[in-house]
C-alpha cells in the first residue's frame, strides 16, 4: 500500500498476472466434472468442443470486464460495477446470490470434492461423504477463527497441489494411453440432460476469471498487461483441460469415463497403479483443501462487507470483529451454517450447477454492461479496452444467454431454485433499507 496516497503499489507484471489468472481458474472442477459433461453432450468430440467453447465464453467475460474496472477502479470488484451501472438493487442481489448461494455453495462444493478425493484411501458411502466435507469445512473454519493469516499461509501449497496430478496425467495419459477413444459417436454413453447441464459443469471448472480483473490497480502498464495476462492465461488453461480430456479418453474408454465418479483417480490407477496414484490423490486433496480456505474466506468478506453496509438483518451481528482475534467470527459461522447446509441436502453436481447458474446471470448483466459504461463514462485513451469492440462483448453476452437459456431448458426445477432464492433477496433489500436507512454504515 502506497501510504501517501492510499493507492495500491503497481508490481505485478504479465508473468504474476498469468499465475493469479491461472492459479484461480484451475481447481476441483477439471478432476469432477469430465464424466458429467461427456454423458450431457454424449460424445467425447462435443465433450472436447464444449471444454473449448467454455473457455472462449469466460474469455469474452473476462475481457469486456476488465474494461469496466479499468473506468471504475474501486474496491468490490463485480459488486460496485453493476451498481455504478445498474443501481442498488442489481448491485445488492449480486450480493446477495454470492452471500447465500455462490460463496457457501462453492464451499460446500469444494469440501465434498476433499471427501471425495479422501475415499481413495477410506472407502465412504454418501453420508459418509457428507460427514466428512462437513468435518473438513469445520477445520478450515477453526483455522480462520483463530488466524486470518494462518489460513491464507495455506494457499501456498495450491498451486503444486493443483498441477502436479494434472500435469502427470497429461503427460503419462498421452504417451501411455493407448484406447484414444475420442469420437463424435455415442456407443455406450446414456445421454444426460443436454447442453446446458454440460456448460454449468465447464463454467465450474473455469469459474475464478472475474477475480483477474481486480488486478487492475496493482498491474505495471495494466491496460496492455491485464488483458494479455487475461488472454494468455485464459488460453492455456483451455489448452490444459483439452489436454486432460483428450488424456482421459486415451486412456480410459467412454463407457468408463462416463461412468466414473473421480475421473482423476480412476485414470491415475490405470497408468501409475496405487503406489502412484496415492501421490495424485494427495495433490487432488491438497487442491481442494486450499481451494475450500480461500472459497470460505472470499464468502466471509463478502457477507462481513454487505453487513458493514446495513444490507441485511443483524448487520451488526455480522460486521462485528471478535477483539482478541481479529477476525469476523459471525461471519464465519453464518457462512459455514449455510455451507452444511447446502452439504446435506445436495450433491457436487448438483451444488456447482446452482452455484453457475445463478452467479452467469450477474456476469450476463456485467458483461453488458460495456455498452452503459461507454454511453456513461467519457472514453479515455490511455485506459485499457476491450479489444473488437463490440464483437467480444456480444459474445460474451451471447454466451451467457444461452447458458441461461439451455439450464431452464435442462435443468428446469434447479433453475427455478436459483431464480427463486435470488428473488428472495428484494424483500430483504427493501426491508434492511426501510429500517436502517437513517443509521450510519459501519466503517
Amino acid at each position: 500500500m502506497n501510504k501517501k496516497n492510499g493507492k495500491l503499489k503497481r508490481n505485478l507484471g504479465l508473468v504474476e498476472g498469468m499465475a493469479y489468472v491461472i492459479g484461480f481458474v484451475i481447481g476441483t472442477g477439471i478432476f469432477l466434472k469430465p464424466a458429467v459433461v461427456l454423458t450431457n453432450m454424449g460424445s467425447a468430440g462435443s465433450a472436447l468442443a464444449i471444454w473449448v467453447i467454455g473457455g472462449l465464453i469466460s474469455m469474452c467475460g473476462a475481457l469486456t470486464i476488465s474494461e469496466i474496472a479499468a473506468y471504475i477502479p474501486k474496491i468490490g470488484g463485480l459488486y460496485t460495477y453493476l451498481v455504478e451501472l445498474y443501481g442498488d438493487v442489481v448491485g445488492f442481489l449480486y450480493g446477495w446470490v454470492q452471500c447465500i448461494i455462490s460463496s457457501p455453495g462453492g464451499s460446500a462444493a469444494m469440501a465434498i470434492a476433499f471427501a471425495t478425493f479422501a475415499t481413495y484411501f477410506v472407502p465412504l458411502g454418501n453420508w459418509g461423504v457428507k460427514l466428512l466435507a462437513i468435518f473438513t469445512l469445520l477445520l478450515i473454519v477453526v483455522l480462520q477463527i483463530i488466524s486470518t493469516k494462518l489460513s491464507m499461509q495455506m494457499q501456498t501449497v495450491a498451486t503444486i497441489g493443483k498441477l502436479v496430478p494434472m500435469a502427470a496425467i497429461i503427460i503419462f495419459g498421452l504417451y501411455k494411453g493407448t484406447v484414444g477413444d475420442i469420437s463424435f459417436m455415442t456407443d455406450g454413453i446414456t445421454k444426460g440432460a443436454g447442453t446446458g447441464v454440460a456448460l454449468l459443469g465447464v463454467l465450474w471448472a473455469y469459474d475464478g476469471w472475474m477475480q483477474t480483473c481486480t488486478l487492475g490497480d496493482e498491474m505495471v502498464n495494466p491496460e496492455k498487461n491485464l488483458p494479455k495476462s487475461i488472454i494468455l492465461g485464459l488460453s492455456f488453461v483451455i489448452v490444459v483441460y483439452a489436454l486432460f480430456n483428450i488424456a482421459i479418453f486415451n486412456v480410459l474408454p467412454v463407457s468408463a469415463v462416463a461412468a466414473s465418479k473421480n475421473i482423476g483417480v480412476d485414470v491415475s490407477i490405470k497408468l501409475f497403479g496405487s503406489v502412484g496414484t496415492t501421490f495424485i490423490t494427495i495433490g487432488m486433496l491438497l487442491s481442494s483443501f486450499a481451494a475450500l480456505n480461500a472459497q470460505l474466506a472470499g464468502g466471509v468478506r463478502i457477507a462481513f462487507a454487505m453487513g458493514q453496509r446495513k444490507q441485511l438483518p443483524k448487520y451488526r451481528v455480522l460486521s462485528h470483529v471478535n477483539p482478541k482475534l481479529d477476525t469476523p467470527i459471525n461471519s464465519i459461522l453464518f457462512q459455514t451454517i449455510i455451507a452444511i447446509i447446502f452439504i446435506l441436502l445436495g450433491t457436487f453436481n448438483t451444488i456447482t450447477d446452482l452455484c453457475i447458474f445463478t452467479i452467469w446471470i450477474f456476469f450476463t448483466f456485467g458483461i453488458l454492461g460495456i455498452f452503459v459504461l461507454r454511453k456513461k463514462y467519457p472514453r479515455n485513451n490511455k485506459l485499457y479496452k476491450v479489444p473488437l469492440y463490440p464483437i467480444i462483448p456480444i459474445l460474451g453476452v451471447l454466451g451467457g444467454c444461452y447458458l441461461i437459456f439451455m439450464t431452464i431448458k435442462d435443468s428446469f426445477i434447479s433453475s427455478l431454485l436459483g431464480i427463486g432464492l435470488t428473488l428472495i433477496g428484494l424483500p430483504i433489500f427493501y426491508y434492511c433499507k426501510n429500517k436502517y436507512s437513517k443509521e450510519e454504515i459501519i466503517e
